[in-house]
C-alpha cells in the first residue's frame, strides 16, 4: 500500500499557523527558529500572530507556508510513534513542490527556504512590473474555459493555468482580460467567476522575469538525484527523473499551467492509497474530494490532527 505526502501552495496561509504545534513540540520550535535566522527576520511571529495583510503578501506567505509544512513534517520525522510513516511519493501544489522536494530529501531545508524566499520576491517584482490577476472559474470544463479565455483575451494574455479539480479551473492574465472573463463567464455556463486575491498573473508569461531570477538561483543550488522517494511534477503530472529536470520544472512552473488534478489521478492510478496533507489549511483535502470520492486524505494542519495520528500509531 503506497503513501503520498501532499503539500499546499500559496493561499493556504492563515494567522496562528504552526503556533500550537511549535508550543507542543520542541523540534518544531527549532525549525521556526532556524527559519528566522535563514530569512533574516521574525517569520515565526508573522505566522503565529500576523497581521494578516503582512502574512498574505507574496513575499511572506511563500516562505511562511514552506516553513509551516516543514515544521509539521518534522513531527513525523522525530516522533517515535510516527517513525514508520514514510512516503513513497511526494507532491506539492505550485509552491508546495518545494516542500515535496524537501520531504523527499532532494533539497536541504536552508536551500529550499532561500529559494522560496527568492521566488516570492521575484514573483512580487514581476507582478509589480505588470498588471495581472487571476480568476477562479467554477463549473466549466477545460474546453469551455479555453473558449472563454479566447473571447475575453481580446489580444491580451489570458489562459487557464490551474487545473485543480473537476469544475475548478483558475485563469490568469492581464487585469482587463480577467475583468472581461468575469463578465462573460455566465454566458459559457459558469456557476461563478471569482477574482483571486493575488499580486499578479501567476503561471503565465507575465512571470517570465521571475522565472529568469529563479533559474539563476537554481543553477547554484544543490539538488540531489531522485532515489527512493518519487516526486511528481506540476507541469506534466509525471515523476522527476533527475536533478536537471527538477530545476527545469521549478523554473517552468512560474510561466506554465499547474496540472494538479492530473497529478492526483496519476498517483491514484499508480496504486497510492494513503494520502496525507501536510501544512496549513485543507485546500488539497478539499480538492481530492472532487477528484476522487473514494480517496481519503488525512489532513495534518493542526495540533488536534497530529495528536490523533500519533495516538493511533502508538
Amino acid at each position: 500500500m503506497k503513501t503520498a505526502f501532499l503539500f499546499p501552495g500559496q493561499g493556504a496561509q492563515v494567522v496562528t499557523m504552526g503556533k500550537e504545534i511549535a508550543e507542543a513540540f520542541p523540534a518544531v520550535a527549532e525549525i521556526f527558529e532556524k527559519a528566522n535566522s535563514i530569512v533574516g527576520f521574525d517569520l515565526s511571529r508573522i505566522c503565529f500572530e500576523g497581521p494578516p495583510e503582512q502574512l498574505n503578501t507574496t513575499t511572506i506567505s511563500q516562505p511562511a507556508i514552506f516553513v509551516t509544512s516543514a515544521a509539521i513534517l518534522e513531527v513525523l520525522k522525530t516522533n517515535p510513534s510516527a517513525q514508520s510513516l514514510r512516503p513513497d511519493v511526494t507532491a506539492g501544489l505550485s509552491l508546495g513542490e518545494y516542500s515535496a522536494l524537501y520531504a523527499a530529501g532532494l533539497i536541504s531545508f536552508e536551500d529550499a527556504l532561500l529559494l522560496v524566499q527568492k521566488r516570492g520576491q521575484a514573483m512580487q517584482a514581476a507582478a509589480d512590473a505588470t498588471d495581472g490577476g487571476m480568476v477562479g472559474i467554477i463549473g466549466l470544463d477545460e474546453e469551455k474555459v479555453n473558449q472563454l479565455c479566447a473571447e475575453a483575451s481580446d489580444g491580451e494574455i489570458l489562459a487557464a493555468v490551474n487545473f485543480n479539480c473537476p469544475g475548478q479551473i483558475v485563469i490568469s492574465g492581464s487585469k482587463p482580460a480577467c475583468g472581461r472573463a468575469q463578465e462573460l463567464a455566465a454566458k459559457y455556463g459558469a456557476i461563478k467567476a471569482v477574482r483571486l486575491e493575488v499580486a499578479g498573473a501567476f503561471h503565465t508569461q507575465m512571470m517570465s522575469g521571475a522565472a529568469d531570477v529563479l533559474k539563476e538561483a537554481l543553477a547554484s543550488c544543490d539538488i540531489s538525484e531522485p532515489a527512493d522517494i518519487k516526486v511528481i511534477a506540476n507541469i506534466n503530472a509525471d515523476y522527476y527523473e533527475n536533478a536537471e529536470k527538477i530545476a527545469q520544472g521549478l523554473t517552468k512552473q512560474l510561466t506554465c499551467p499547474i496540472l494538479w488534478q492530473k497529478c492526483m489521478q496519476k498517483l491514484i492510478a499508480d496504486g497510492v492509497e494513503n494520502f496525507f496533507e501536510i501544512g496549513p489549511g485543507r485546500v488539497l483535502t478539499g480538492l481530492m474530494k472532487r477528484i476522487s470520492r473514494k480517496t481519503k486524505v488525512i489532513n495534518l494542519s493542526n495540533i488536534q490532527a497530529i495528536n490523533e495520528l500519533l495516538k493511533v500509531r502508538v
